[in-house]
C-alpha cells in the first residue's frame, strides 16, 4: 500500500479535510493523513521545513496565510480554494442568549459580556478589528481571552472561562458545553476562504494535485456543505 501523502491544516479545517480524504481514498486517488494544529504554528512550521527536517506534500490553510507562504516560495501554486467558512458566535450551554440579529445588537452584547473568547486564527484578528471600530477597545482589554494556538474556543466557554466565543463555525458547531448562537450579522460577519497548495518540497507534486482535484469535484462539494460549509 502506497505510503500517505502528508498534509497540515489549521484547526477551522480538520473536518472536512479528514471527511475529503476519505472521500479520494475510496474514489481511487491517493490517500492524505493531514494534521491539523493552529493556524500560526502551521505556518510556521510550514516556513520552516528547511531546518526541521519536516515533509508536507500538502497544505491548508486561510488563503492570506497561504498567499504569504506562496510569496516566500514556502509553498507551490497555484492556490486552491477549497472552502469558506463563516465566523460564528456561542455561550455556554444553558446560559443566556444574547441577541446577536444586528450589528448594533451584537456590539451590544459584547460590550456587556464579562469575558470575550477568541482565537489566535483570522476569526480571531476580526473580532479584534471589530471591537476597535466598535470603539470598545480600552473598555474591553482587561476581558478578552485568547485561546493558545490549537484550543478551541468552545473549551473556554464551555468551562466559563469566556462568556461569549467567537470563531469559525466549523470548530463551534457540535462542541459539547456550549450552544451556537449563530454567524454574526450584517457588516459585522466574515466569510473566510480556506485554500490549499502543494508543499515547496514534495517529491509526490502529480499524487497531491490529484488529491487536490478530488476535493473539489460534486462529491466533495456535498461533503463540505454537511460539516457547515461552503465550496469554494
Amino acid at each position: 500500500m502506497d505510503t500517505p501523502l502528508t498534509g497540515i491544516s489549521s484547526m477551522a479545517t480538520r473536518q472536512v479535510l479528514a471527511a475529503l480524504a476519505d472521500h479520494a481514498a475510496r474514489a481511487g486517488g491517493p490517500r492524505v493523513a493531514w494534521e491539523s494544529v493552529g493556524g500560526v504554528d502551521a505556518a510556521r512550521r510550514v516556513a520552516n521545513v528547511s531546518s526541521s527536517g519536516e515533509r508536507f506534500d500538502l497544505v491548508c490553510l486561510a488563503a492570506d496565510a497561504l498567499d504569504r507562504l506562496l510569496a516566500a516560495g514556502h509553498v507551490q501554486g497555484p492556490r486552491v480554494d477549497l472552502v469558506r467558512s463563516a465566523m460564528a458566535v456561542a455561550v455556554r450551554e444553558g446560559a443566556a442568549h444574547p441577541d446577536i440579529a444586528t450589528e448594533a445588537a451584537l456590539r451590544e452584547a459584547v460590550a456587556g459580556a464579562r469575558s470575550v473568547g477568541y482565537s489566535t486564527g483570522p476569526s480571531g484578528n476580526h473580532l479584534l478589528a471589530l471591537i476597535e471600530r466598535w470603539g470598545l477597545k480600552d473598555a474591553l482589554s482587561a476581558r478578552l481571552v485568547q485561546a493558545p494556538p490549537g484550543v478551541p474556543v468552545a473549551q473556554l466557554v464551555a468551562r466559563g472561562d469566556a462568556e461569549l466565543g467567537f470563531q469559525q463555525m466549523p470548530e463551534l458547531a457540535g462542541q459539547p458545553g456550549i450552544t451556537v448562537l449563530g454567524t454574526l450579522p450584517g457588516a459585522a460577519a466574515q466569510i473566510t476562504t480556506f485554500s490549499a497548495a502543494l508543499g515547496a518540497g514534495t517529491a509526490r507534486a502529480d499524487a497531491a494535485r490529484a488529491a487536490l482535484a478530488l476535493f473539489n469535484d460534486d462529491t466533495a462539494a456535498a461533503i463540505k456543505r454537511g460539516c457547515g460549509l461552503e465550496p469554494a
